[in-house]
């Protein structure tokens, strides 16, 4: 009984001992499987985080795009207009050449984006007060609320200086002086507001539709404008004696107490044998880049002529000399897109 005891014992014994390595084997089996899920659910909560991170990321991206879009002026962005080509290499951003008569296009370049336009909005500014049809002799002080104060811009007609209105057009057209503009501007009955709705809707009346002004030097980048539409505004100013003649005048002085004061025309081409200029204006801020519209005569063609933004001081009459070379060596040729 005592053997048969002791063989039961070690057969436990030789049971529990073979048991042990099942027992290693499934807690291991077990253990990699536990850190895997572990592992998983750690990976999932690392892409979870990551995924709110990205969302957020993006999100802040968008909200800085749409910033950066909004903190431009709606002028159709003139980023991507200077990168540009065109057949011709203009150093403009924008050019629009039409025959006056015809109204065929014969080039075009970014032709409809909408632009501050600068001092050419003064060409309205004429054309508002001409057909006001105001006495052209009534004399004008210049006052303190004529000098700029947004650009800083300087002017020779000091304040109290006091000319007649025909004197004030002829500068603000010929020269581009900017008080000479607010003066005619300001001194309108009713006032300059009622001066600034009467040129948006002059504009609405010549179908310039992308065209807006706030005030009637060009000093604010607020006043944009289109290629196409400016050549609308030339065609009807155009057809203004007195804006031709005083656009086009290559110098003009005026008294101003015990002084003279001698002013020249803004665009060199006036006084250029090879140009017949029938009218034109020159404008320049920052935000607009230097620009030109004129009216002309080309190879036997009357034609408008639009520049905008372009960079260069000498660069919108370096353009207006290719097209000019260009229209002469294929004035017969069909339009160039």
């Amino acid at each position: 009984m005592k053997q048969l005891a002791r063989l039961l014992v070690l057969l436990s014994v030789c049971m529990a001992f073979l048991a042990l390595p099942a027992q290693a084997a499934s807690s291991k089996s077990k253990t990699p499987v536990a850190k895997s899920v572990k592992k998983t659910a750690a990976v999932k909560r690392a892409t979870a985080v990551k995924r709110v991170t990205s969302k957020k990321a993006v999100a802040a991206s968008q909200r800085k795009k749409v910033a950066v879009v909004m903190a431009r002026p709606s002028n159709g962005e003139l980023a991507g207009l200077h990168n540009q080509s065109d057949a011709l290499d203009l150093k403009s951003s924008v050019a629009y050449v039409i025959d006056q008569d015809t109204r065929e296009v014969l080039f075009r370049k970014n032709d409809m984006a909408v632009l501050p336009i600068a001092s050419l909005t003064k060409l309205m500014t004429g054309l508002i007060i001409n057909e006001a049809n105001l006495p052209m002799d009534e004399m004008i002080a210049i006052t303190q609320d004529d000098v700029d104060t947004e650009k800083g811009s300087r002017s020779r007609l000091r304040v109290g200086t006091v000319l007649s209105r025909a004197e004030l057009m002829h500068l603000a057209l010929m020269s581009s002086e900017n008080r000479a503009a607010h003066a005619l501007g300001r001194s309108f009955p009713g006032g300059m507001n009622v001066f600034v709705a009467r040129m948006n809707e002059k504009a609405r009346e010549l179908q310039m539709k992308d065209t807006r002004y706030v005030e009637p030097t060009g000093l604010s980048s607020k006043n944009q404008s289109s290629a196409q539409d400016l050549a609308k505004l030339v065609s009807v100013a155009h057809s203004d004696a007195n804006l031709r003649e005083l656009s086009t005048s290559p110098n003009y002085e005026v008294s101003v107490g015990d002084r003279t004061l001698q002013y020249r025309n803004t665009n060199r081409l006036v006084n250029n044998p090879r140009w017949e200029i029938g009218l034109q204006k020159t404008g320049y801020i920052a935000e607009a880049g230097r620009c030109l519209v004129m009216q002309t005569t080309v190879a036997g063609r009357n034609l408008i002529m639009v520049f905008l933004d372009s960079a260069g001081k000498l660069s919108r009459i370096g353009d207006a000399e290719r097209v000019r070379n260009w229209v002469e060596t294929v004035a017969s040729a069909p339009q160039l897109r």
